[in-house]
């Protein structure tokens, strides 16, 4: 069974670029209209920065082979049932004749602040999808539903602030030696690696780009695990598997 990747390459660099430059408009919006949230937040609530992302995963999915999938990418179709709470609203769905096929979020970070947004990013993306394998197991999305794809892309910024040393306190037990003067987006790393070792996730993308990607798109992998390329092809696969059923 060959897979096509769509191009994904070409596709992921005009996402970055589209991102950095979705950024820059509305926050030059927001301070022409003398409405500016605080900090770099009005870049955020402006609208969806990672769009081009969800485009080249709809083109994956027409390109495996399942060309009567549902694609759901507005807010109202979005939910789906939770286990400890009722609902979760997920970033992308792919429904296809009533059965969930994956559900992908898409995440960013933006200095100069990681601290704490890195911790509520961990534990966002950790409860979540512990929500949807419980959920799953106790028969939410259907009896003998088949195991669906879960996805979550992260893109960061390349920066001092995130690629310096970050140490670490241990008043009481030792951490775990892997986060011992890693930067944050090794931070990241080191996070979606066991996202998926440990089975939470299908699999994990991490990005890192730098704010001039505007211009060129450009952005690194951390790992061969984490890398886009690894989760362009899981992803492709899973749909080629569901198209071949």
């Amino acid at each position: 069974m060959s897979l096509d990747l769509a191009n994904y390459k070409a596709h992921a660099q005009e996402a970055v670029k589209l991102f950095w430059g979705n950024r820059e408009a509305a926050l030059s919006k927001q301070a022409e209209a003398g409405t500016q949230d605080a900090g770099a937040r009005g870049a955020v609530t402006a609208g969806k920065n990672l769009d081009g992302f969800v485009g080249m995963v709809q083109l994956l999915v027409e390109a495996n082979g399942l060309w009567d999938a549902e694609i759901c990418v507005k807010k109202k179709v979005l939910v789906l049932p939770g286990f400890y709470r009722p609902t979760k609203e997920w970033d992308m769905l792919i429904m296809h004749r009533g059965q969930l096929i994956a559900a992908l979020e898409f995440k960013s970070q933006v200095g100069p602040s990681f601290g704490n947004n890195f911790n509520n990013r961990s534990e966002e993306v950790m409860g979540s999808a512990h929500d949807l394998w419980t959920a799953y197991r106790e028969g939410a999305f259907g009896k003998d539903a088949a195991r669906p794809f879960l996805g979550w892309l992260m893109l960061v910024e390349e920066c001092e602030a995130s690629t310096v040393p970050v140490s670490v306190k241990e008043p009481h037990f030792r951490v775990d030696p892997v986060f011992r003067g890693a930067s944050y987006i090794e931070r990241y790393d080191i996070l979606c690696k066991r996202l998926v070792q440990e089975g939470l996730y299908t699999s994990t993308a991490l990005m890192a780009s730098p704010r001039e990607a505007v211009d060129d798109g450009r952005h690194t992998s951390m790992s061969d695990l984490t890398s886009l390329k690894t989760f362009v092809t899981e992803f492709a696969g899973h749909i080629a598997a569901v198209a071949a059923r």
